[in-house]
């Protein structure tokens, strides 16, 4: 996280928002404000109740990130980026075409949630 500069960017950009899974923690502890993580597990002695509360936010809390990680899983799929036998030089441009076709997939996309921005495609269509 230190070396790869996420912290950093949530210093220069304090509007920014992001929700992140368990292995962030140390993130959303240090922006509260900007990083959303899961909710901690309770103790094995909370009441029953305090426990479905959990569950429920942990369901919530998920249900906000699973587009973004199907749509991290389905760029993982694209044959050429399994198995990129071209130049080394050439793996930046394949790699980015593949992301916009990908996000454009995305964003057209039918959700059943209410999408707090718009999405919208990389590239417009062209005829």
């Amino acid at each position: 996280m230190r070396t790869e500069g996420i912290a950093e960017q949530f210093h220069q950009y304090p509007t920014v928002k992001a929700e992140v899974d368990e292995g962030y923690r140390s993130l959303a502890n240090e922006f509260p404000d900007q990083v959303s993580a899961p909710p901690k597990k309770p103790k094995d002695d909370v009441p029953l109740g305090e426990r479905h509360a959990w569950r429920e936010q942990l369901r919530r809390q998920s249900s906000r990130r699973i587009c973004v990680a199907h749509t991290n899983a389905e760029h993982q799929q694209w044959y050429p980026l399994q198995r990129y036998t071209g130049q080394r030089k050439d793996y930046a441009d394949t790699h980015l075409a593949i992301a916009g076709l990908v996000s454009d997939r995305s964003a057209q996309r039918a959700t059943g949630h209410k999408t707090s921005t718009e999405l919208v495609p990389v590239r417009q269509p062209t005829c």
